[in-house]
């Protein structure tokens, strides 16, 4: 869609204008559907390593060995120049956060982004995680982040147009005095970890290409708890909310069949968040 960008590193994506969207035969959701299991159930692992005292370069190389023992290969690592198989955004940072020698505190949030790849095709999904006890206010960002998802989740059926996912990630979270992050947009996935169409988190409903069975979505809502603005840090990676809100985010890949949403980021158990 023209006007929106999907970015990485805070930077454009080049996709083309217009491009065309990928319809997935079912044999190509089957393949996302098994690299997006392995995602979800690296992230569920992760949630239960992401303790106060642990270093979010250990996360790092836990989902890496993860990925790697389950014959999957991790989608970010060196995805434009990046060195890592997670993202690690702690508190005010929203994406694209760099493992690193920083111990967890008690009463943090961790946002932990992952992607693989399953016989050439992708996966990816995002959670944001307490670290201990967390306080009232930053439990209701998470909470609120996660049912902004499953609102733009339920609009993702045939006939609907793209910006109905939008409209109702936004509404959802203005409604509760946050803000969604409008740089950073939801995308297409299947042979590349980004596709088309782009899906912004916030905008009109009624908008965009109609939505068709065979179209695979990674759906991300990014929710800050004060401005939408962000910042792009030294490191030229990661991105904070640029009033140093906390912010969360959350993430599915999500198949549109003829009846309805189908989310392939669960584990074998159906479990996801």
């Amino acid at each position: 869609m023209r006007g929106f960008r999907a970015s990485w590193r805070g930077e454009s994506i080049k996709l083309p204008l217009h491009s065309p969207i990928e319809y997935k035969a079912l044999w190509e959701i089957d393949r996302i559907g098994r690299a997006s299991r392995l995602v979800a159930e690296a992230l569920l692992a992760l949630r239960e390593e992401s303790k106060p005292g642990v270093r979010t370069l250990d996360l790092d190389r836990f989902a890496e060995a993860w990925l790697l023992g389950q014959g999957a290969k991790p989608a970010f690592k060196g995805y434009r120049g990046y060195h890592f198989t997670l993202c690690t955004s702690v508190n005010e940072e929203v994406v694209h956060g760099l493992p690193s020698e920083r111990r967890l505190h008690e009463g943090e949030i961790l946002s932990l982004d992952l992607g693989a790849i399953v016989e050439g095709y992708y996966g990816d999904a995002a959670i944001t995680v307490p670290i201990g006890d967390i306080s009232p206010e930053a439990k209701h960002l998470l909470d609120v982040t996660r049912e902004a998802l499953h609102c733009g989740i339920a609009e993702a059926v045939p006939g609907h147009h793209l910006t109905d996912i939008s409209h109702a990630i936004q509404r959802h979270v203005e409604s509760h005095g946050f803000s969604v992050v409008r740089i950073f947009v939801g995308h297409g996935i299947g042979k590349a970890l980004h596709e088309e169409p782009q899906i912004p988190n916030f905008g009109p409903p009624g908008h965009g290409p109609l939505l068709k069975p065979g179209m695979v979505l990674a759906i991300e809502p990014m929710v800050n708890a004060g401005t939408h603005e962000v910042a792009i840090l030294e490191d030229r990676w990661t991105a904070v909310s640029q009033d140093r809100s906390l912010s969360a985010h959350f993430e599915h890949t999500v198949a549109i069949t003829e009846r309805g949403p189908a989310i392939l980021t669960l584990s074998e158990s159906g479990e996801g968040w």
